[in-house]
């Protein structure tokens, strides 16, 4: 006599799995955080002075890498370590890069030396000026570098007009470790003109108007 429930007995067990499977994908899909906008950027808390200002928001951050870097050269009656500027790279949370920081002529101040921006991409370059400054213990660490709040003093353009950097106001410099300008080494006439290139990470937070 033949076994007409065989099959029902292999296909039922299977269903089972299925519908199992099914209900725990969507048990996983509802209760999975869901992940932040690209340009959803939330600052951490920063000492009263360095907030910036009604109408601007922040649109992107970055994690620098790099060297804070200083010279050995007279001041006042001695001599003293001075910062030439930055050399970093900005990561975004996925480890790749998107910004090179470093110091350059910026165009808009008749080739005043400032603090610079560079898109990895699409090449926009923004200049800043810090106008604002805190080594807050509360906030600060320990031996590193002050936090900043920095007002863009100009921008350009890539070459094929991509403006991700150029619509910057405003920049925060947080979250700093490292950096700090060395405590011996620049005493003497011979140590003029000797450099040190000192290893910082910070996280940079880029703000945009809101109008």
């Amino acid at each position: 006599m033949k076994n007409y429930n065989t099959h029902e007995q292999q296909t039922t067990p299977c269903l089972l799995l299925i519908a199992y499977a099914a209900a725990l994908a969507v048990t996983f899909a509802v209760s999975r955080p869901q992940l932040a906008h690209a340009d959803q950027v939330t600052p951490p808390p920063v000492p009263a002075n360095l907030q910036v200002e009604a109408g601007h928001q922040a649109f992107l951050e970055g994690h620098a890498v790099g060297t804070q870097n200083y010279i050995c050269l007279p001041s006042g009656s001695g001599l003293a370590w001075t910062l030439f500027g930055p050399q970093a790279t900005l990561f975004n949370d996925d480890d790749k890069q998107v910004i090179t920081h470093f110091l350059s002529p910026n165009p808009d101040e008749n080739g005043t030396l400032r603090v610079t921006w560079q898109h990895s991409r699409d090449t926009s370059t923004i200049w800043a000026v810090a106008i604002q400054s805190s080594s807050d213990p509360a906030f600060v660490a320990p031996g590193a570098i002050p936090w900043l709040l920095l007002d863009a003093v100009g921008a350009q353009d890539g070459p094929t007009s991509g403006d991700k950097l150029s619509k910057t106001t405003f920049i925060q410099r947080l979250n700093t470790t490292g950096g700090a300008a060395p405590s011996d080494g620049c005493t003497n006439s011979i140590d003029v003109g000797k450099r040190e290139f000192v290893p910082y990470e910070a996280d940079y937070f880029f703000y945009k108007a809101t109008q």
